[in-house]
C-alpha cells in the first residue's frame, strides 16, 4: 500500500469508478422487449373493459392481440424445439393459454401469456447488458501508446501492434498500454481495476505494472512483458465470457420435470380423446372430456406456485435495496452453502480514511492544528490520501497556501502561515532515519496496517497521520450471520496485500484468507470451492471480482462502489451499499423456496384430485374450471405473503441467528 502523497491528474474516486464509455443496447432494440411491452400494455387497456363488463367487442381483440404479440415468440420456440424432438414449457404454455380462452377463460389465459413474454424479455435484456459491459471493458485498456524507437525517438502505435520487449513512455494521467515492468522513472499508479488495492501503489524501476491502470504524476518508461492480447485485463474480458458460457443452465424448480410433464399430460390428452373413438364414443362429449382434463392437468397452478413467492421475495428485497434480477436467482440464493467476500468495498468502505492523529509531543502540536497544518497544504492535491486528509479537516478552516509542490514518491510542500510545510512519506522525508521519534511513530501504525504520512514544519518531524480503508460497521455480524446460514465461515479473496488482509479477516472472524489475488486467482479459489461440492455465493465491487462473479454459483455486487461490469455480471446488486441486506436475502430466498414447495404439494393435490374425478367419474367441464382457477388462486395468495415487510423482518431476524 502506497505511503506517499503526490498529485495525479484525475479526481479521486476516478479511476475506480472509472468505466468504458456506455455502449448499452437499448432495451427496445431487443424483439423480446418489444413484444412483451405490447403484450403486456395491451393486457392493461383490455383489463379494466372486461372486470367492468363492457361488451365482448370491446375487450376481446386487445386480448386476441395479447396472446398474438406476446404468444408468437415462445409459441415458435415451442415449435423450433419440437424438431429436436423436444417439448418445453412455453410451448405448453401457450396452448394451455389456448385451451383456457377455448372455454371462456380469455382472461387466465391472456395473463398466462404475459407472464412468459414479460420473463423472457427480462433474460434478454440481462444477457444483452452483460454483453454490453463485457464489450466495454476492453475500453479501459487505451486504444493508443506511446513507443520509444530503437533510435529514442517517440512513436504513438495502436495498442494492440505493441510487441514484447518494446518500450513505453507513460506521462502523467496516461493509462498503461500494455502490461510490463518499469525501467525508470518513479510515480504512483492507481491498479484498482486489477487488484482492487483501495490506494495508489507507488511504482519505481523493477516494478510490474498493468494494462489499464492509471499511472499519476511521475513518467514512467516502461517494457512490455506481455502481449495485449494477453494482458491482464484481457483475461478478464476472456473470463467474464467464458463463465458465462460454461455456467450451468440455471432453471427454476418446476422447469426441471417440464418435459416429461409437458409430454405426459399431452399424450394422456390425445389418449382420452382418441382411444374412446375408437371404441365408438360419440365425439362432442369426448372432446368435452379431453378438454376439461387438459385444463385441469394444465401446469397454470404449478407456475403459478413457484412464481408468485420468488417475485414478492425479489419485489421485497427492492424495497430494502437489494436488486436481485430474475426468479431464478432468487431460488439460487437459497442453495448457498459457502461464501466468498472480497475485501476493498466489500467488508471495507473502499475510500481511504484519517484514523489516527498523532503529534509529536516536541511539536506542541494539538491534533487539530496538525491536521489543520497538513489538509492545508494537501488542499491543491487531488491524490486520494490527499483527499482523505481535506475531508477529516472538514470543520476547520484551513489557511490559504503557495508555493505548492508535488514531487512523485516523495509527497508535497507548500508554504502556510509563513511555514515550509511538507507532507508525505516518512521513509523519504526523514531520508531514512530510524532513529527519531517520528519513525517509530510511523512504523507503529504501519504495523497497525496504517499508511503512514508524515507531516514537517520548517524541516522538523511534528507529527503523523494514519489512513485507512475503514471495516464497515455491520461487516462482523454480517460474516457472522452468513456463518450461521451456511454452517462455514466465509472465505476472504482479495489482491490486498496479505498482512491487511490477515489483519482484517481477524477482526471479522475470517480464517481462510486468500491475499495478493489476481482476477484468474479469484476464479481458481472459487472453482477449487465447487470441486469440493459448495454452492458459492461470491460479494465482490470490483473489475477485478467480475470473473468469480460470473463464475460463481451466485455472485453479488455492492453497488455504491461496484464497476458497471461487476453491477452488470453480478445476480444481485445491494443498491444502498448496506452489508448486512445479504444475509437477509439468503434467508428471504430460503423461505420462498419452501413457500415453493409448500404451494407444488398445494398444486399437485387439486390437480391429482381433479384429474382422477375427471377419469373415473364425470366432471363438469365449470366445476373443472373452478377448482383449477381456485388452486391457482390459493397458491398464488399464498405466495404473495413474502410481500410483506414482517417477511423482511423474520428473514433479518433468521439471517442474524442463523
Amino acid at each position: 500500500m502506497s505511503s506517499t502523497l503526490t498529485r495525479t491528474a484525475p479526481a479521486p474516486g476516478v479511476a475506480r469508478d472509472a468505466v468504458a464509455p456506455r455502449r448499452r443496447t437499448r432495451i427496445f432494440a431487443l424483439p423480446e422487449a418489444r413484444w412483451a411491452a405490447a403484450a403486456l400494455v395491451l393486457f392493461l387497456v383490455g383489463l379494466p373493459l372486461y372486470l367492468l363488463g363492457a361488451p365482448r367487442w370491446a375487450w376481446g381483440p386487445l386480448f386476441a392481440l395479447v396472446y398474438a404479440t406476446g404468444g408468437w415468440e415462445p409459441g415458435w420456440a415451442g415449435l423450433q424445439a419440437l424438431k429436436d424432438k423436444t417439448l418445453d414449457v412455453d410451448l405448453l404454455m401457450v396452448v394451455a393459454a389456448l385451451g383456457a380462452a377455448a372455454i371462456g377463460q380469455v382472461l387466465d389465459g391472456a395473463l398466462l401469456i404475459v407472464i412468459f413474454a414479460t420473463s423472457g424479455a427480462l433474460e434478454a435484456i440481462a444477457t444483452a447488458r452483460t454483453a454490453d459491459s463485457v464489450r466495454g471493458l476492453l475500453d479501459l485498456a487505451p486504444a493508443t501508446a506511446t513507443r520509444i524507437a530503437d533510435d529514442g525517438g517517440e512513436e504513438t502505435v495502436a495498442a494492440e501492434r505493441l510487441r514484447v520487449g518494446d518500450t513505453l513512455l507513460v506521462r502523467p494521467g496516461e493509462r498503461i498500454g500494455a502490461d510490463g515492468r518499469v525501467l525508470d522513472g518513479a510515480s504512483d499508479v492507481d491498479q484498482a481495476t486489477i487488484t482492487g488495492e483501495p490506494l495508489p501503489v507507488a511504482k519505481e524501476t523493477g516494478d510490474e505494472v498493468f494494462a489499464g491502470t492509471l499511472n499519476g504524476t511521475g513518467a514512467l518508461r516502461v517494457k512490455v512483458e506481455r502481449d495485449p492480447s494477453d494482458s491482464v485485463i484481457a483475461r478478464i474480458v476472456a473470463m467474464v465470457e467464458e463463465a458465462a458460457e460454461t455456467k450451468a443452465p440455471t432453471q427454476l424448480f418446476i422447469e426441471k420435470v417440464e418435459q416429461r410433464y409437458s409430454l405426459g399430460m399431452v399424450a394422456a390428452t390425445l389418449a382420452l380423446f382418441a382411444l374412446p373413438l375408437v371404441f365408438g364414443a360419440a365425439l362432442q362429449p369426448t372432446l368435452l372430456r379431453a378438454m376439461t382434463f387438459m385444463i385441469v392437468a394444465s401446469p397454470c397452478a404449478v407456475v403459478l406456485a413457484t412464481m408468485p413467492p420468488l417475485l414478492s421475495a425479489i419485489a421485497n428485497a427492492g424495497r430494502h435495496g437489494v436488486l436481485v434480477k430474475s426468479a431464478v436467482v432468487m431460488e439460487r440464493l437459497g442453495q448457498i452453502d459457502a461464501v466468498a467476500l472480497d475485501k476493498t468495498g466489500t467488508l471495507t468502505e473502499g475510500t481511504p480514511k484519517v484514523t489516527d492523529i498523532r503529534p509529536l509531543p516536541a511539536s506542541g502540536l494539538t491534533g487539530d492544528e496538525l491536521l489543520r497544518l497538513a489538509a492545508a497544504a494537501e488542499h491543491p492535491s487531488e491524490h486520494p490520501l490527499a483527499r482523505a486528509i481535506v475531508d477529516a479537516a472538514g470543520g476547520l478552516r484551513l489557511p490559504p497556501v503557495d508555493a505548492f509542490n508535488s514531487t512523485p514518491g516523495t509527497g508535497v510542500t507548500a508554504r502556510v502561515d509563513g511555514k515550509a510545510v511538507a507532507v508525505g512519506s516518512p521513509a523519504r522525508l526523514l531520508d531514512g532515519r530510524t532513529d527519531h521519534p517520528a519513525a517509530g511513530l510511523a512504523a507503529q501504525l504501519e504495523g497497525e496496517d496504517r499508511t503512514a504520512v508524515l507531516v514537517l514544519v520548517d524541516g522538523a518531524p511534528v507529527g503523523v497521520l494514519g489512513i485507512a480503508d475503514r471495516l464497515r460497521d455491520e461487516a462482523a455480524a454480517t460474516v457472522t450471520a452468513l456463518t450461521a446460514l451456511t454452517g462455514t465461515a466465509p472465505v476472504l479473496v482479495t489482491g490486498d496485500n496479505p498482512r491487511a488482509a490477515a489483519r482484517l479477516a481477524d477482526e471479522v472472524g475470517i480464517a481462510d484468507v486468500r491475499a495478493g489475488l489476481l482476477p484468474q486467482d479469484k476464479v481458481a479459489a472459487v472453482r477449487e470451492l465447487e470441486a469440493a461440492g459448495r454452492k458459492v455465493l461470491v460479494v465482490g465491487d470490483g473489475v477485478n471480482d467480475a470473473p468469480a462473479l460470473a463464475a460463481a454459483h451466485t455472485g453479488i455486487a455492492m453497488g455504491r462502489t461496484g464497476s458497471d461490469l461487476a453491477l452488470e455480471t453480478a445476480d444481485a446488486v445491494v443498491v444502498r451499499d448496506e452489508l448486512a441486506t445479504i444475509p437477509t436475502v439468503v434467508a428471504l430466498s430460503r423461505r420462498a423456496r419452501r413457500l415453493v414447495v409448500q404451494n407444488l404439494v398445494i398444486a399437485g393435490t387439486f390437480i391429482t384430485g381433479l384429474v382422477i374425478w375427471d377419469l373415473a367419474g364425470t366432471l363438469p367441464l365449470p366445476l373443472g374450471v373452478a377448482g383449477h382457477e381456485g388452486s391457482t388462486v390459493i397458491v398464488g395468495l399464498n405466495g404473495l405473503r413474502l410481500l410483506a415487510d414482517g417477511a423482511w423482518r423474520r428473514a433479518r431476524g433468521s439471517g442474524d441467528a442463523g
